[in-house]
């Protein structure tokens, strides 16, 4: 998987629920760039999920089902350090 330019990755933090704008943004601006290339990679992936189960995972309603992705969730709540 190729890692996409800082810019298209703000473009693809900009979400129809603003739930998820507010923890998106304020992660990449902060973190993404110092993320190793493999977490990187997952977080691309988590962008390319749908906003209502990105919705349930970030809201703790579902569990995410892939433990990449649910680790990166963990991470852009806050819970950890990237």
């Amino acid at each position: 998987m190729e890692l996409m330019n800082i810019a298209r990755v703000r473009w693809a933090c900009r979400r129809g629920m603003l739930e998820l704008d507010v923890l998106f943004q304020p992660f990449v601006e902060a973190h993404y760039e110092n993320l190793a290339d493999e977490d990187k990679q997952t977080f691309i992936r988590l962008l390319e999920c749908e906003d209502p189960e990105l919705f349930a995972w970030f809201m703790g309603h579902e569990k995410c089902p892939d433990p990449l992705l649910a680790a990166m969730v963990i991470k852009v709540r806050g819970r950890e350090t990237p």
